[in-house]
């Protein structure tokens, strides 16, 4: 056979057998999605409502209580929490988020990255791999890197306990979480939440009227007790809506490299049974030839 149909079929050969790769990690990642999906469809909605039950409260608190975690200060130290997977073969969804966080940076705070007082922690690699290649005038905090491993309430709280106990003692003035929120396995958003301190509602009205609440114990005893723990949650929210989406990345990515594979054996079949046609009407027209002269 001649060499270049030899190429051909070694080059069928890898295609496919690259497609089967594709294929099974589809499948794999589609068997992860519905756990993933399952796990922040869940909680995303208890998760959103505390959320703005602790806006509603701070935003009405009376001067008799208040909580560290809703107080603004002046933003001289921030911390940037960028979330994002350990692994690749998603598409862009990594790239996304860690652009999303760098024009963040830029827009929000600009001041302090000139000043050095800009702090990134890394959740998952790729963040980590993507900025440290890039920015050497950002500090950087790897010590939750590997937190996906062990993708618990029980692990993440922790992490949330510790970030919120350096904005209360001033470490940090202001933390802000860049994640993938997930919609569905071939949608996801890069998003920016201010965590630290908690955002309050703005009056929808001129009035500019409290509610007032009845609070059962105390007023302070419950704010020491709910804050934390719906700053937990919404913590431990991000990392799962993350998970989620880098499985639906993934699973996009592989059904479409899936795709190109058989549309790339489709043109290297044809290619190849044309050069196969060719080299068979060369060879006819060889023996054609060669018995005419032998004839002659």
């Amino acid at each position: 056979m001649p060499g270049g149909l030899k190429e051909v079929r070694e080059r069928i050969k890898s295609v496919i057998s690259t497609q089967q790769i594709t294929k099974a990690m589809k499948m794999v990642s589609a068997a992860k999605l519905r756990k993933a999906q399952n796990a922040i469809v869940q909680v995303r909605p208890y998760s959103d409502r505390l959320n703005r039950m602790l806006s509603n409260i701070l935003s009405n608190l009376g001067s008799d209580a208040s909580t560290s975690f809703g107080k603004v200060r002046e933003v001289k130290n921030v911390l940037i929490v960028v979330v994002t997977s350990s692994r690749g073969l998603c598409g862009a969804f990594n790239t996304n988020i860690n652009k999303e966080a760098l024009a963040h940076i830029n827009a929000k705070y600009a001041k302090q990255r000139q000043e050095g007082n800009v702090t990134v922690l890394f959740i998952g690699k790729k963040g980590y791999d993507y900025f440290r290649r890039r920015f050497r005038d950002l500090q950087y905090n790897t010590d939750y890197i590997g937190l996906f491993s062990h993708l618990e309430y029980d692990q993440s709280s922790p992490v949330a306990r510790q970030l919120m106990d350096e904005f209360s003692s001033g470490k940090y003035d202001a933390i802000d979480i860049i994640y993938g929120r997930f919609k569905n396995a071939a949608m996801q958003f890069p998003t920016v939440e201010q965590w630290l301190p908690v955002a309050r509602l703005e009056a929808k009205s001129a009035s500019k009227k409290r509610a007032d609440y009845i609070f059962e114990p105390d007023q302070q005893q419950l704010l020491e007790t709910l804050v934390p723990s719906i700053l937990q949650l919404q913590f431990h929210k991000t990392l799962l809506d993350t998970h989620a989406s880098e499985h639906g990345a993934r699973m996009t990515a592989m059904d479409k490299a899936t795709e190109n594979a058989e549309d790339l054996l489709k043109n290297l079949r044809i290619n190849y049974n044309k050069a196969r046609q060719e080299a068979i009407t060369t060879e006819l027209g060889e023996i054609v030839g060669g018995a005419a002269a032998l004839e002659g």
